[in-house]
């Protein structure tokens, strides 16, 4: 039986997500999070990694909060850079173990008008999407033969709270709602994105490969999406992003090409809209 260490795996939206399909596909699934220990300190890292053993570990430790990342660059650099780098040089050091390691699309800048693959120049515009590029690059660099980027985006599911829930709470409590209309990128469901990561691991790949739903949506076309799937009379209403000031530049348009992982599934990963029907009516989303 493989065994798979999921970093973060008892909390975070995608670790939850991937605890769960490893486990139904036969992994033996282990858990480590922040609660269990400081992960930044190298000798407990060590330690906890050459006791498990795992054939596996899915690195979903990160710092998530856009704007907060401008406050605390020094911060977002530590878990989304210094911990991959980490993990990346104990394995290697070790000599065993596959790295599965998850980017983003804010490491582009958001100026093509085209679905943008693995080969495309990052261009990011935020502390956030700086720090998650340099933790990539970190992991590709230091353990080439066994670490698996995946880029990802604009994640839902079930378990945690995510975009999706939140629109549909606020809905519950007002008549209408606005989300902007003017940032396009690729929805994608947790669930999913840890089968084919699983899939990946298992198939022994390697490299950077975008990893999202088929399709593409404004943040406004996703609210509307699911509010019209949850029956809910609420009005959404399409502003653009400068009516909706944030701290952190977001990309315009920050679509993932994900031809590759078609090509190694043998199909396209399902549309979103599709994958937000499970969510909603399968996995308890609509309440």
């Amino acid at each position: 039986m493989a065994k798979a260490l999921v970093l973060g795996g008892a909390t975070g939206l995608l670790g939850q997500a991937l605890v769960r399909v490893l486990a139904a596909r036969g992994w033996q699934v282990t858990t480590l999070g922040r609660g269990d220990g400081n992960l930044l300190d190298m000798n407990f890292l060590q330690e906890r990694l050459e006791h498990i053993e795992a054939d596996a570990i899915f690195n979903t430790v990160a710092w998530t909060q856009v704007d907060d990342a401008e406050d605390h660059p020094e911060d977002a650099m530590l878990i989304n850079r210094t911990l991959p780098d980490a993990l990346a040089r104990i394995l290697r050091n070790m000599g065993t173990g596959q790295l599965v390691h998850y980017g983003t699309d804010f490491v582009f800048s958001g100026n093509h008008h085209r679905a943008l693959t693995e080969e495309d120049a990052p261009h990011p515009l935020s502390v956030y999407g700086k720090t998650k590029l340099a933790g990539e690059e970190a992991v590709l660099d230091v353990l080439p033969d066994r670490s698996l980027v995946l880029r990802t985006a604009w994640l839902f599911g079930p378990g945690r709270r995510n975009f999706v829930q939140t629109i549909l709470d606020a809905c519950r409590r007002r008549d209408v709602i606005s989300v902007v209309h003017d940032q396009n990128g690729s929805p994608t469901y947790t669930l999913d994105l840890a089968l084919w990561s699983a899939l990946l691991a298992e198939g022994g790949q390697t490299g950077l490969w975008h990893a999202a739903n088929s399709g593409r949506a404004s943040w406004c076309e996703l609210a509307c999406e699911a509010v019209s799937l949850s029956g809910n009379a609420c009005r959404v209403e399409p502003i653009p992003g400068s009516q909706w000031p944030q701290k952190a530049r977001r990309p315009a348009f920050s679509v993932l090409n994900c031809d590759k992982l078609a090509h190694f599934l043998g199909e396209k990963p399902r549309p979103w809209p599709q994958a937000l029907r499970d969510y909603l009516f399968r996995e308890g989303g609509v309440q």
